[in-house]
């Protein structure tokens, strides 16, 4: 017993003031166990040598567990939006926000590799790109820019084709959004409310006119209004991380083909040019 005492007195002098802290993790849950940081923190794997290679990897890695939150945000919101209960979707499309700033913050860290840096381990990479990045396309689903053709990069594995196919059938946050502004008793023609999802959404001049609605009677439609601005923010958000990426390729590697087949920045380019939520922004000039 006495043995005990001295070596808690030994252990309480050590911790000072914090000497209430836990540190016996025989039988208790830790931060890493919580994390799981031991499988998270062993998954960077390099195929080459060369020092760079890590923060490629890591700026990857990263980028996909930040678009997994999002996923979850943007899946919730829209649960919401579907329901008519808009209020606790703001929240979330808040965040999906801060999100994609850090996703945008991460490009300038990946700036700080050279075209030479990277050029010592890319054939490295096979034919493997962020092109193939299912979540990023998971994304794009949600936010309302389907594309059956780029499931065919997933027929290799059954599972995640099928989830991807279920996503391009599914509402995105904008169908939602629409859905919405009909329960408000906005009229909205039945060919967009009863839409194939699936298909490339265009614009409509009835949903123009129901926004422009709500813009010009905020404080009875300012529920619709809050989600329409939450959007325009994510909307631009997502516009800023494309072009980032499409800057930092081009920094990198100029005009060459990308890894997965792609033509690189053209393609790119192109994306960049595919705007979110059409009648969000072509009410503007007629406000």
């Amino acid at each position: 017993m006495e043995k005990k005492d001295t070596e808690s007195r030994e252990h309480n002098k050590t911790l000072g003031p914090e000497h209430e802290i836990q540190t016996d993790f025989k039988k208790e849950m830790s931060y890493g166990d919580y994390l799981h940081l031991e499988q998270i923190l062993s998954s960077q794997h390099r195929l080459s040598d060369h020092h760079d290679e890590m923060l490629f990897i890591i700026i990857h890695q990263t980028s996909e567990l930040w678009m997994k939150l999002i996923l979850h945000e943007l899946e919730a919101a829209i649960a919401c939006i579907l329901r008519n209960d808009l209020e606790p979707s703001f929240k979330m499309l808040s965040r999906i926000s801060r999100i994609q700033q850090q996703l945008i913050q991460s490009w300038n860290v990946l700036t700080t590799m050279t075209p030479a840096d990277y050029m010592q381990f890319r054939d490295k990479l096979g034919h493997s790109s962020g092109f193939q990045s299912y979540q990023n396309r998971l994304i794009e689903f949600s936010l309302g820019q389907k594309n059956a053709q780029t499931l065919a990069v997933y027929r290799h594995q059954f599972n995640l084709y099928e989830r991807m196919n279920a996503a391009l059938h599914e509402p995105s946050i904008y169908d939602a959004a629409i859905t919405a502004l009909a329960a408000h008793g906005l009229p909205v023609d039945e060919t967009v409310l009863k839409r194939d999802w699936s298909q490339v959404y265009e614009p409509n001049p009835s949903v123009e006119e129901a926004w422009l609605t709500v813009y010009r009677n905020t404080e009875k439609y300012w529920d619709l209004y809050e989600l329409a601005e939450k959007l325009v923010d994510v909307g631009n958000q997502q516009q800023l991380w494309r072009f980032n990426h499409m800057t930092t390729v081009e920094r990198i590697i100029g005009h060459k083909k990308g890894t997965g087949g792609s033509s690189g920045v053209t393609y790119l380019k192109r994306v960049v040019d595919q705007q979110f939520f059409p009648e969000l922004l072509s009410l503007r000039t007629k406000l």
